[in-house]
């Protein structure tokens, strides 16, 4: 079923971009071309999420304008969705491929939703079509998966009668719309026929931000071929894991010997070849703990970054050793302050929140949860015991997971009568906020 009949609203129309999944990304770069003169349709399989988009309104949060843009495209007939492949695809001059690979809890790769995308774009493909897939992938699978996946359904030859290339997402939730100007957009093409192709439609669409950091203007940035572009998103991404890996080893070490981390940090990176990281208590989200695996999968003798993921998924029993060094857990009643991975962003995703709850859960202790962007309800959705206001006297322990910009605030507005310690998973708590604190409060 048709979620909307574009055909009866507009009539048939030639598209210049077809955006195949409308999720976190994919509807705010919808809006985004929409915005800057493309014709553009959305194809999800989500019904209910196609209907509400189509009435101008979106479950996304995080991007604060989208909800506003959204409504000008739709109103102004420059952006449409559907759950239809059929015309969207045969009648789209660019398909941008944004469906998610999904990982199991180790981030070992299941091709099944991305495969199912590509056969469906493959078999509806219109001769001189240009793929472009976004989707962060294994090195090698844009050149020996998807474009055979793609010959084969729409029987056509790939660089003569359609075009394929990759060209990472380089955006971070919340900031869509600022920072796809603001990065290079990488691109890389099966062939050179593709890689042109698929460099000029961005610098069409996409004003970028001048940069006087950069070696070259910033703007598009064409690799080698599509498989170069791959590596470019896997190693951005593992670079990040295997520093902050290092700076947690430092962490943990510092712990041992009793010195000041963030201090020492602080001094390296005073020198300009120095470029530590923050150490912390989990590594989250959807791209730093899953890249570096789908990376592995390609270079299984990259031990650095094998090792470096097992140093950062062990983080939060390294930071539950700390507090058990000082007290017993046993009964002990504990609060978690923040279930997203990053501040001030609603996302839960591969959060350490689900690791400490299950550590904590097999000492014995009595868990409960606080975050302000999710309510009472969401959080018991997520196996989490919402904390209740009433529960403020009776914390013994208060781990900070997530440094919302409400802790501050949360923390003074209530009684923390039976608080003994106050363990900081991120950054040293600031002098202001612990100069103020009772003397018998342990700050870790």
């Amino acid at each position: 079923m048709k979620a909307l009949n574009y055909v009866e609203k507009w009539g048939l129309v030639m598209f210049d971009l077809c955006v195949v999944g409308l999720g976190k990304l994919g509807l705010p770069l919808s809006v985004y071309y929409a915005k800057r003169g493309a014709k553009v349709i959305g194809v999800d399989l989500d019904g209910e999420l196609v209907n509400l988009i189509n009435k101008g309104s979106t479950t996304n949060k995080n991007e604060v304008s989208l909800g506003p843009q959204l409504e000008e495209v739709r109103l102004n007939e420059s952006f449409i969705a559907t759950t239809d492949y059929d015309d969207a695809i045969s009648n789209s001059r660019v398909i941008i491929v944004v469906v998610p690979l999904v990982v199991d809890l180790l981030g070992k790769p299941d091709f099944h939703v991305i495969d199912s995308a590509i056969q469906a774009i493959g078999s509806r493909l219109s001769e001189g079509s240009l793929v472009i897939i976004e989707t962060t992938l294994p090195i090698g699978t844009t050149q020996d998966r998807i474009a055979k996946q793609l010959e084969q359904s729409s029987k056509l030859e790939i660089e003569k009668d359609f075009f394929l290339a990759y060209s990472p997402e380089r955006v971070l939730t919340g900031r869509v719309f600022s920072d796809i100007e603001k990065y290079p957009k990488i691109v890389g093409g099966y062939g050179k026929a593709s890689s042109k192709k698929a460099s000029h439609f961005y610098q069409r669409y996409i004003e970028f931000v001048p940069r006087h950091d950069l070696e070259k203007p910033n703007g598009v940035w064409t690799m080698q071929d599509c498989s170069a572009a791959e590596f470019v998103k896997l190693a951005e991404t593992t670079y990040r894991d295997v520093n902050i890996a290092l700076a947690n080893t430092f962490s943990n070490y510092a712990e041992e010997i009793s010195i000041d981390i963030e201090e020492v940090i602080q001094a390296c990176n005073s020198q300009v070849f120095s470029h530590i990281h923050n150490p912390g208590i989990s590594v989250g989200g959807h791209c730093i703990p899953v890249y570096p695996n789908l990376y592995l999968s390609g270079h299984e003798d990259a031990s650095i970054v094998r090792v470096a993921r097992e140093v950062n998924r062990q983080m939060p029993m390294e930071y539950i050793k700390r507090l058990k060094k000082r007290v017993n857990l046993k009964g002990l009643r504990i609060l978690i302050y923040g279930v997203s991975y990053r501040p001030n962003v609603k996302e839960s995703f591969f959060s350490g929140t689900f690791d400490l709850l299950r550590i904590l859960s097999d000492q014995e202790a009595k868990v409960c949860v606080h975050d302000p962007l999710y309510d009472a309800e969401e959080i018991r959705k997520l196996g989490f015991t919402p904390f209740e206001i009433s529960d403020s006297k009776k914390i013994d322990v208060m781990i900070l997971h997530t440094e919302h910009s409400d802790f501050r605030d949360f923390f003074y507005r209530n009684s923390w009568d039976s608080l003994k310690i106050l363990q900081s998973g991120r950054r040293k708590l600031h002098d202001s906020f612990t100069s103020s604190l009772p003397e018998d409060l342990a700050v870790l």
